[in-house]
């Protein structure tokens, strides 16, 4: 048997065990079913033994269940009391962040509103992952990661139970290298008709609002790509490929680091930002120290 035990599925089980079944666990994690299960599963695959037998429609927990859940708690309890006696004690050791990045997130944006992190006044040692939304959720909700930033709060399909706080907000403009601005500006809006666009992907926040601005002024552009990651998108347009949307909060990174210039300001649209945690009230010193920064900066 290897040695190296996955405590995230450790975890899981505890929680199913202690609760009584998958549902319940599943609402007191807000973490999907079949996820929870399929977690469960490999943990058993692991042991060697299943640790639950389905008896009708309940799970009965083994005799291995048993053992491996004593073991369980004294671990997590362990853990629990490790976390409160070290809360509010310097330590003179960096504090973990780790930080969800969704693809889509403007990383001008993202790197914006992680910079209090690295000013704080404890050294904190920062770990950023980027991924999709729906696995950073779930990374989220067995505590892997500290927050989420995103452009929009968890929708009501969302299988975590999380909570969203608000950000702040920023205008969105068109950007392009200078000889697409020189031919777009004049005339602006009117002159995105046919014109290169290389915009969010469809479904993402940002291109829903993009789409309907376009229709609400009757502009049919040329969608030339379709791009999740948002600085590939500025890569694009730096090497005049069309034009690009970007939150003007980063007006000047995105000329600075791309050479871009702004061809004219989407009316109407703003794009939101928002933390992404497990608790409703933020614990966590830097994540406190971010959000009370944004909301000052954006």
């Amino acid at each position: 048997m290897p040695e190296r035990l996955n405590y995230h599925h450790l975890f899981l089980f505890w929680t199913v065990a202690r609760e009584g079944g998958i549902a319940a666990a599943s609402r007191s994690l807000g973490l999907g079913q079949p996820t929870l299960s399929a977690q469960v599963r490999a943990l058993e695959e692991f042991l060697g033994e299943p640790l639950f037998l389905r008896v009708g429609r309940r799970l009965e927990i083994t005799e291995l269940g048993r053992i491996v859940q004593r073991y369980a708690e004294e671990i997590f309890g362990l853990g629990r009391e490790m976390l409160d006696t070290l809360r509010d004690r310097p330590t003179g050791r960096p504090i973990g962040l780790a930080v969800g990045v969704p693809d889509a997130l403007p990383k001008l944006v993202a790197l914006r509103l992680l910079q209090p992190a690295l000013r704080f006044e404890t050294p904190v040692r920062l770990t950023v992952r980027e991924d999709r939304l729906d696995r950073l959720f779930a990374a989220l909700a067995v505590h892997d990661l500290d927050l989420v930033l995103a452009d929009a709060p968890p929708g009501p399909d969302t299988a975590v139970r999380a909570f969203s706080h608000p950000l702040g907000s920023s205008e969105v403009a068109l950007y392009a290298d200078r000889a697409w601005t020189r031919r777009l500006r004049p005339g602006f809006p009117r002159s995105l008709d046919g014109a290169p666009l290389v915009l969010p992907a469809e479904g993402s926040t940002l291109r829903r609002q993009v789409d309907a601005w376009l229709e609400r002024h009757a502009l049919s552009p040329r969608v030339v790509a379709e791009v999740d990651d948002s600085a590939l998108m500025m890569s694009f347009a730096r090497a005049g490929v069309g034009a690009v949307v970007a939150p003007m909060v980063v007006e000047s990174d995105v000329k600075e680091s791309y050479g871009l210039e702004r061809v004219g300001k989407l009316a109407g649209i703003r794009e939101r930002f928002f933390a992404i945690t497990v608790e409703r009230r933020i614990r966590h010193p830097v994540v406190l120290a971010l959000t009370r920064a944004a909301r000052k900066a954006v």
